[in-house]
């Protein structure tokens, strides 16, 4: 089940924290529940995907995103997404995460997630390749961002993020069949 309260207490939690530029990193803080564990007793990697929506809301929500889309009626989907994972997450472990907007291309919006445990360590990372929808189908990234906030710069493409848009666009679509 999806984890409705805790999206709505970092919602709260973070309402009146300052405003984040469209580029800023937003930090928040998660625990690892009972109900978040695999058979291995720890964090599901499928719960981890979810745990990240509730640092992205709250960042968008503080980066202006959530008032935009809601004024134009627009929507926001997913389009890929790539992960790695370094460190186990157990039971009641603390983690900070950080949730930023990594880049944007003329059509998808590229996100990047960390988990990060108390010694310091990176236990996972992830980039989201996202969109902002609407009745005519994809808005580009560049109109969002001048409705956010038009004095934001693009910054440059990392090249990490570059080279994973090139890797993804040479895997075959639709997926063989056997």
């Amino acid at each position: 089940m999806y984890p409705v309260f805790r999206l709505i207490g970092q919602l709260i939690k973070h309402r009146n924290a300052p405003p984040l530029p469209v580029t800023g990193t937003h930090v928040s803080h998660h625990m690892c529940l009972p109900w978040d564990i695999d058979i291995w007793m720890e964090l599901n990697n499928g719960r981890t995907l979810t745990l990240y929506d509730l640092g992205r809301t709250s960042a968008a929500q503080r980066a202006g995103l959530v008032s935009v889309l809601r004024k134009k009626r627009w929507g926001l989907t997913m389009a890929g997404a790539s992960v790695r994972y370094r460190r186990r997450i157990r039971t009641f472990e603390r983690i900070e995460m950080r949730s930023r907007l990594a880049w944007w291309d003329d059509r998808f919006f590229y996100v990047e997630q960390s988990m990060w445990k108390k010694d310091g360590e990176c236990a996972n990372h992830i980039v989201y390749r996202s969109a902002v929808t609407g009745k005519a189908g994809i808005v580009t990234p560049q109109t969002v961002v001048d409705e956010i906030d038009p004095a934001t710069v693009k910054p440059d493409a990392p090249a990490w993020i570059t080279a994973w848009i090139d890797a993804d666009a040479t895997r075959p679509w639709p997926p063989m069949q056997e």
